[in-house]
């Protein structure tokens, strides 16, 4: 049988030496006795130390005591586990546990920014606790921790800290959990390798965090974890952001902000500037000119009975009618000019184009007189100027 030495019992001088070996899986224990000249023999040969800790390898026959009513073993052969044969044996485990897809990056769950409270798995009075505890809060003062110190080294280790992660995962409260543990032998490290305690944090919900050893360390704990931290005070700078870091980003980020929203207003307000500088925005009450109207000059009045044959008769645009002579009036137009032989000769062409079909001057004419591809010239409107004063 194979087993973990917990305790070797030999007063010198005995006949016989007595060990107690551990199951490294399950929480069962059992007493093994030696002749003390066969286990001579045996470290003599082999050139190995026995010692609590130790793994070996038995070849015994059970003895039941009926009197004390319990059971022992007593062993004829006894043979250390190397370091070759324990690490060929974790290399198996490793392709069982891969073949599974308990390493695929798949699996592995994001660590939270600012978790509410960590939870720390750690040996009793280890330097390691004090490294993630001083660290994390020297980035994040007051983070909450829940510490649960509990056996890292030897046939207790797997059995404490499986069940310490397992306390750790079902509290709410908890976002993160850190298992951290300093460096140490190949054989200091095993119970981070056993299969239980494997599937246990694999089967975890809250995201685990492995700071087992040194950067050269690597037990099956570490590939199963959703984060390896090469040492605990790698973790505890994973798993809190510096607060003196986010505050300076916080203060840039507002710099930032502030300078583009200030651009941002400088740019509509140019903007703003030059559609109030335009002409027509200076003045927007007062009416633009019209084309026809004369610098300087007011606005023109109808004299009265404007155009109103002419409208009638459906001959064009009525005509201004010639306003009485009279005084000039200040700053506006003066009276137009009669032309007595002019408006005779003027009604003479009128009746003589009516009679032949022809247009006039005032208007247009029948559609049927006019000739296509062809335009009618029409003669500049006289002007008349009064002079003298």
């Amino acid at each position: 049988m194979e087993g973990q030495v917990i305790q070797l019992n030999r007063r010198p001088g005995a006949g016989m030496a007595f060990l107690t070996l551990r199951d490294t899986d399950a929480d069962i224990s059992m007493s093994v006795s030696i002749y003390a000249r066969v286990l001579d023999a045996v470290l003599a040969r082999t050139g190995a130390e026995l010692g609590e800790g130790a793994r070996v390898v038995v070849r015994a026959k059970p003895t039941f005591w009926a009197k004390r009513g319990s059971l022992q073993l007593q062993a004829d052969d006894i043979r250390p586990v190397g370091v070759g044969d324990l690490l060929a044996r974790i290399e198996q485990l490793r392709r069982i546990l891969a073949a599974e897809g308990l390493f695929d990056a798949e699996r592995k769950r994001p660590l939270p920014f600012l978790p509410r409270k960590v939870g720390l798995v750690c040996g009793r009075q280890a330097k390691a606790k004090d490294d993630v505890l001083v660290n994390a809060r020297l980035r994040w003062p007051g983070l909450p921790f829940e510490v649960r110190e509990v056996a890292v080294q030897g046939a207790r280790a797997v059995g404490e800290v499986t069940r310490a992660v397992q306390e750790l995962d079902s509290d709410a409260l908890i976002d993160v959990i850190v298992v951290a543990r300093g460096g140490g032998a190949v054989e200091d490290l095993l119970p981070f390798s056993d299969e239980g305690l494997v599937r246990a944090a694999a089967a975890c919900r809250t995201p685990l965090v492995s700071a087992i050893g040194h950067e050269t360390d690597c037990p099956l704990l570490d590939l199963v974890a959703d984060y390896r931290a090469s040492t605990p005070t790698d973790a505890a700078r994973r798993i809190v952001p510096d607060l003196a870091q986010e505050t300076v980003g916080l203060d840039s980020a507002r710099e930032r902000l502030r300078s583009v929203l200030a651009s941002r207003l400088d740019a509509e307000q140019a903007a703003l500037d030059q559609l109030r500088a335009r002409p027509v925005m200076r003045r927007p009450h007062l009416d633009r000119a019209r084309p026809g109207d004369r610098a300087g000059a007011g606005p023109r009045q109808d004299a009265p009975g404007r155009g109103a044959s002419a409208v009638a008769g459906g001959r064009g645009p009525a005509r201004r009618s010639r306003p009485a002579d009279g005084p000039v009036a200040a700053g506006g137009p003066g009276p137009r000019l009669h032309d007595s032989a002019h408006s005779r000769r003027q009604g003479h062409h009128q009746r003589r184009g009516r009679q032949e079909g022809r247009p006039h001057r005032g208007g247009p004419g029948p559609r049927a007189a006019r000739r296509p591809g062809r335009r009618r010239h029409q003669a500049p409107a006289r002007r008349y100027r009064l002079s003298g004063g």
